[in-house]
């Protein structure tokens, strides 16, 4: 089996973290990768892409867990209830736009606060995510 370099172990780690709360440079990091060209860039946009969706599932598993004890309608007035509009609108096709830098993390804490289908929050996640790290990319080959 073929050794896993460094870099690529970094850029898993860096686009995990960039997906939960803390902030993070995975762009930044797949970019220098890909003018690097040793590695081809469809591997390193897998990469990016898997770490970050695990990211983003561990933020909307939080969510989760977050419902449980702080029920929504105790949490927020009624005011901010109707912010969740666009989440409570589109669905988990609102994980689309997963991506966002700051906003992307409070739609996926939303997506499980909200119960939205795992499933179809995933599905929409990694779409997001893959293309917009394709498009990062993609300028630096």
């Amino acid at each position: 089996m073929q050794n896993i370099s460094m870099d690529i172990w970094g850029l898993f780690v860096s686009s995990f973290i960039s997906s939960t709360i803390a902030p993070g440079g995975s762009e930044a990091l797949l970019a220098y990768l890909a003018s690097e060209n040793k590695q081809k860039m469809e591997f390193l946009v897998f990469v990016a892409t898997i770490g970050n969706t695990l990211g983003a599932i561990t933020t909307w598993i939080l969510g989760v867990f977050a419902a449980k004890k702080y029920p929504l309608e105790k949490m927020l007035s009624e005011k901010k209830q109707k912010s969740l509009g666009f989440v409570k609108k589109w669905g988990s096709w609102a994980m689309l736009f997963s991506w966002l830098p700051v906003v992307g993390d409070g739609l996926c804490f939303a997506g499980g606060w909200l119960k939205l289908s795992l499933f179809y929050s995933i599905l929409a996640i990694i779409i997001g995510k893959a293309l917009r790290y394709y498009l990062v990319a993609s300028f630096f080959v």
